[in-house]
């Protein structure tokens, strides 16, 4: 398999929420993360933006993201 990631990944737990829209929230878990990425673990199959901003807690640190990839309850998305 070959791998497209441009930063090596580091597993983590920690708690995140998906904010878009006015007041939209979406709670996630972050699975992996880089400095180019992570993997999000939804609570199901849940429809997203295809753009979003991933709150990173319990830093509280917000990143503007894109969607690259889906699979069931999972996404893979890019910092942008």
């Amino acid at each position: 398999m070959i791998e497209r990631r441009q930063a090596l990944r580091h597993r983590t737990f920690k708690g995140g929420s998906l904010l878009f829209g006015v007041a939209s929230t979406i709670y996630c878990v972050i699975r992996n993360m880089s400095e180019s990425g992570a993997q999000l673990t939804l609570e199901g199959p849940i429809r997203t933006p295809e753009e979003f901003t991933l709150l990173i807690k319990p830093e509280m640190i917000k990143r503007p993201c894109r969607v690259v990839w889906r699979k069931a309850d999972k996404i893979g998305v890019q910092f942008i």
